[in-house]
């Protein structure tokens, strides 16, 4: 596994039964595994005991090429709830192998962002984003690792009730809208949103991160960096 030496405990699996409510073509006739979920993670008893005391989590996510009926694979995508302060939660991605899209939209509904990120990129999702991680391509695999914190459970009911997110990705290259919103804009489209390197949570590798309380307090107190958001999905 790109990232990561030694055996991986059993993974969580996503199926596409799982997923017909928020695809393109639900009545799709695939059927069978989608993606697979590696959570809670840790190299040493030491990097566990520091994750664990500051409330975070790191997990691996292995997503192999697939073709849902002309949509491009993806996860079921994903709200996170606001912390104690009233802001929302952000997460931390790292593309370990392959291609990701990350298509983001607001909570409003006024904002829809495509990331694209290579290998080695990290992708930050910004506070009251929602998000869908797609793998684009016929024949490369995609493994990202993610660090985010233990004080929340990701919200999948907006996703559901709308068959997922504001648009489809399909394999053709194309957006196309979910016609279950009634209203959002077009998707602006933008490279890593950790491109520029210029924060310190912006170097990766992303689990050279563990243990750096200051490199990581964003993940749960994102009250404090509202100014470092209001920039990475500037055009």
């Amino acid at each position: 596994m790109p990232g990561w030496e030694g055996e991986l405990p059993p993974p969580a699996v996503r199926t596409v039964e799982e997923m017909r409510p928020v695809l393109a073509e639900p009545v799709c006739r695939e059927s069978g595994a989608l993606y697979f979920m590696y959570r809670d993670l840790s190299k040493s008893d030491a990097d566990r005991t520091w994750l664990l005391f500051h409330h975070l989590r790191y997990d691996l996510t292995v997503i192999p090429p697939r073709n849902l009926c002309g949509e491009f694979v993806k996860t079921k995508g994903h709200y996170h709830p606001r912390n104690a302060a009233g802001s929302g939660y952000p997460e931390i991605y790292e593309v370990l192998e392959g291609t990701a899209w990350y298509l983001l939209q607001s909570r409003m509904l006024d904002d829809m962002v495509l990331v694209k990120a290579q290998t080695g990129d990290l992708v930050i999702i910004p506070p009251e984003y929602g998000h869908v991680s797609i793998n684009p391509t016929p024949h490369e695999t995609l493994v990202m690792a993610n660090i985010v914190s233990t004080g929340f459970e990701s919200e999948y009911g907006e996703y559901e009730t709308h068959h997922g997110a504001a648009y489809y990705a399909m394999s053709s290259g194309d957006l196309i809208k979910n016609p279950y919103y009634p209203k959002v804009p077009p998707v602006r489209r933008m490279g890593a949103t950790c491109g520029k390197g210029i924060y310190r949570f912006c170097s990766g590798p992303l689990y050279g991160l563990v243990g750096n309380e200051d490199a990581l307090a964003f993940l749960n107190h994102p009250e404090h960096y509202r100014a470092v958001f209001s920039v990475l999905l500037k055009d």
